[in-house]
């Protein structure tokens, strides 16, 4: 598996090993181009041969969708579908402060807070999280709402 924590700046990344127990952050990717992100992020899928994406959803505290999670939602699916791979998400409400306050990395600016995020992402979608589906079965109603987390 392969968590994106998805920015307007970076993108956080996390993985783990093939039978889920150890998660490991990655260094992030400095957002540029789709074209520049699938590519870095499809070597990174054939290096650690990542089966699925999860991408975490910033919603809001009533679980209803932001306008970050809009953006996270097409940003997931497009790359799913770049990729070939099932996808995920996971609601990531207050999930950067809690890597923050876990970590000691209020205020970090190297990324390294995104990859913490990705990785509690990874953490809560291997605890609870249900089965990845490809991103043209996720049905809208399910993507609107706080159903699927």
């Amino acid at each position: 598996m392969l968590a994106l924590d998805v920015g307007r700046r970076r993108i956080g990344l996390a993985g783990c090993d093939r039978l889920g127990l150890t998660v490991t952050p990655l260094p992030p990717l400095a957002r540029g181009r789709f074209a520049h992100d699938q590519d870095h992020l499809g070597e990174l899928v054939r290096q650690r041969q990542v089966t699925a994406l999860v991408v975490g959803l910033p919603l809001d505290d009533k679980g209803e969708i932001t306008a970050q999670a809009s953006h996270c939602l097409r940003y997931g699916q497009r790359l799913a579908r770049q990729l070939a791979l099932p996808l995920a998400w996971v609601n990531e409400h207050s999930s950067s402060w809690a890597a923050a306050e876990l970590h000691g990395l209020q205020g970090d600016r190297s990324g390294a807070l995104d990859s913490a995020a990705a990785a509690l992402l990874l953490r809560q979608w291997l605890e609870e999280g249900p089965e990845p589906v490809l991103p043209a079965t996720i049905p809208y109603s399910q993507t609107a709402g706080v159903a699927p987390f």
